[in-house]
């Protein structure tokens, strides 16, 4: 009896110790891993990005979190040039702006939604372009009667006020009723309401809207283009050793699929397809 009990004892502190050593064991390489940098901790290599803080599904601040396509493609080009995600300052860069951004070195880089023009170019240097988008029109889900902008006429088309986008389509059907509010999200709140027709903007624009959760099921882009933007990321004007680097950044994006993931995360849920354009081959940079 006394012997089965010792037995027994022994069988205990055996197990005991045995888990005790595969604990420490699993210690140890748990410490060893935490040791690892993650993707989001800073590296103390600071970078300020420009981008749009009020364009769901390209470049949307909510609280301190930053979300959309463009925030993607800036958090993967800040990577490559060995920044984390913690250490990108997010600066806001309002349309107007942006060039004033670059000249007085308040930004590093822009990345929002920015066409590559020969105007601009005067004043800015681009790597990319990394998306080719094209004006068209958002529409509610239901919506049969609007297939392209020829179907405008006698319709009330919303846009933002002093729009090109808008006074573009204005110009070429003067029979369309044209709305300008002071900000596309209320414009697209008068489409879910019935008081507008169509809005008009880039189609990464809409999709962003549609893909909104309040929004998923009730809008559509109708996916008909008629103009073409060039995406670049906007640096100072004659960095053309930066540019190179952003450039190679952009191509590597693509390659590894990492591009193709972004615009299913942002734009999928609004069923949005790039246009066969994309993905797009950067160019040079001179």
């Amino acid at each position: 009896m006394n012997a089965r009990r010792i037995g027994a004892v022994t069988a205990a502190a055996a197990i005991a110790l045995g888990l005790a050593a595969c604990g420490s064991s699993d210690s140890g390489s748990g410490s060893g891993s935490s040791g690892s940098a993650s993707a989001d901790a800073p590296t103390g290599k600071k970078i300020k990005i420009g981008t749009k803080f009020d364009q769901p599904g390209l470049g949307l601040k909510k609280g301190t979190e930053m979300s959309g396509f463009d925030v993607d493609v800036a958090t993967y080009v800040a990577k490559e040039l060995g920044s984390n995600a913690g250490d990108i300052e997010w600066v806001q860069a309002v349309s107007a702006q942006r060039e004033t951004l670059l000249s007085s070195g308040q930004v590093d880089m822009i990345v929002a939604t920015y066409s590559i023009t020969d105007k601009r170019k005067e004043q800015v240097s681009f790597a990319g372009p990394y998306f080719i988008a094209g004006q068209d029109l958002l529409v509610r889900a239901d919506e049969s009667a609007i297939k392209g902008k020829a179907d405008l006429d006698g319709k009330k088309l919303c846009s933002v006020k002093g729009s090109t986008p808008a006074q573009k389509v204005k110009d070429e059907i003067p029979g369309v009723n044209l709305q300008e509010f002071a900000t596309y999200s209320e414009c697209v709140a008068g489409l879910v309401s019935k008081a507008v027709d169509a809005v008009t903007t880039d189609d990464t624009i809409l999709a962003g809207f549609a893909a909104q959760d309040q929004f998923k099921g009730k809008l559509k882009v109708v996916g008909k283009t008629f103009s073409t933007e060039n995406y670049g990321i906007g640096l100072k004007k004659g960095d053309t050793e930066m540019c190179t680097k952003v450039t190679d950044a952009i191509n590597k994006m693509i390659k590894d699929g990492d591009w193709e993931k972004a615009v299913q995360k942002n734009f999928g849920p609004a069923g949005y397809k790039p246009s066969d354009q994309n993905p797009p081959t950067p160019a040079a940079c001179a």
